[in-house]
């Protein structure tokens, strides 16, 4: 999966801290190929690495960006790797309080960063 930092994707990278999921732009149904690589990637590590879900750049986010998210959080659970919401754009937080899953993810914000 090779991010285009254009337009809206999801892509998949190993880092220091783990599996690094990286959503940008529109995360809908238009990236359901993306989201089942990455869905295909996660599954495949050998280990329990953290996972990453990096939505800082996310402009909408609909039901299918929504499942997206709760899978890859079920997966980790299944898994044993902890999984983190980074940084979420006010949109994909307005999104998760209105589905009621929003207390169920780990948020992880920088210190300056406001709620």
């Amino acid at each position: 999966m090779a991010p285009e930092r254009m337009g809206s994707g999801i892509a998949c990278r190993n880092t220091y801290e783990g599996t690094v999921l990286t959503l940008w732009g529109d995360i809908d149904a238009l990236l359901r190929e993306n989201a089942s690589e990455a869905m295909a990637t996660l599954a495949a590590r050998p280990d329990p690495d953290p996972v990453i879900v990096d939505a800082r750049d996310v402009t909408f986010i609909d039901s299918s960006g929504v499942a997206f998210i709760l899978q890859v959080f079920v997966l980790g659970e299944e898994t044993g790797s902890p999984v983190q919401l980074r940084e979420p754009s006010a949109v994909v937080m307005e999104v998760l309080d209105m589905v009621g899953i929003s207390q169920r993810i780990p948020v992880v914000r920088s210190a300056g960063a406001s709620a």
